[in-house]
Order: C-alpha cells, then structure tokens, then sequence
C-alpha cells in the first residue's frame, strides 16, 4: 500500500504538518481547508475524501463508535506526551511505512505504550 494521505485536524501543529509533509506524506490540514470546523464536518470530509484523520483529540473515537459518523479509512490518535515535532513527525512516518495496511479501516492509538489498533465500524 502507498502511503495514505492524511487529514490533520486543528490540534495538529503546524510544524508537525510541515515535518510529515517533508518526510513525503501528503499532509492536509484542517486549520486551511476548513478552519474551525467541527469534528463531524472534518469526519466527514475525511470519509468523503478517502483521508486517514490524524488528531490529538480522543473525541473521533467516540463519534465513530458511539454516535455513528461515518468513519475515515483510518484514525490516528496520538496521545503521547509532550515531545519534539520532529518525533512525531518519526513516529507517524514509521508506522505509516511499516503498518499501513494493517491500519486501514482501523482507530489507531499511539501512545508511549506503544500502539493499538481497534477496527473502525464504518471504514471504507
């Protein structure tokens, strides 16, 4: 599988988006397609797109899971602590090399424990 295009949702700081993108990941951002949108619009732009939505906000889970909105192909939610940019930006890059497949179709929880993968009720 190619690498996904992603869909960074406003929490995501700029310099992140610019690290992944120069990393060669095709990176949209929230804060410029659609500023201030709600988590329901981002979610279903994501779907209506084919966008993996990259956030720090544990919130899309529980609008996937427990308030039926159309889930992306895949989410991940990076709940690591406070860290470099340039970390981040590493740690999204390897897993998107090494277990994109896997991924698709799944919430992705990265955190300092590693990472979890529970499927999503309405992938793509």
């Amino acid at each position: 599988m190619d690498r996904p295009a992603l869909l960074a949702n406003e929490n995501v700081p700029a310099p992140l988006v610019r690290q992944l993108r120069e990393h060669g990941l095709t990176v949209h951002a929230v804060r410029d397609l659609m500023p201030m949108a709600s988590d329901r619009a981002v979610l279903r732009h994501a779907h209506d797109h084919g966008l993996w939505v990259l956030t720090f906000d544990r919130d899309y889970g529980e609008l996937v899971f427990a308030r039926a909105v159309p889930a992306p192909p895949a989410i991940v939610f990076l709940r690591q602590g406070p860290q470099p940019m340039a970390e981040f930006a590493q740690t999204v890059v390897k897993l998107l090399d090494a277990d994109a497949d896997q991924l698709l179709g799944h919430l992705v929880v990265v955190s300092g424990r590693g990472v979890r993968r529970r499927p999503l009720p309405q992938a793509l």
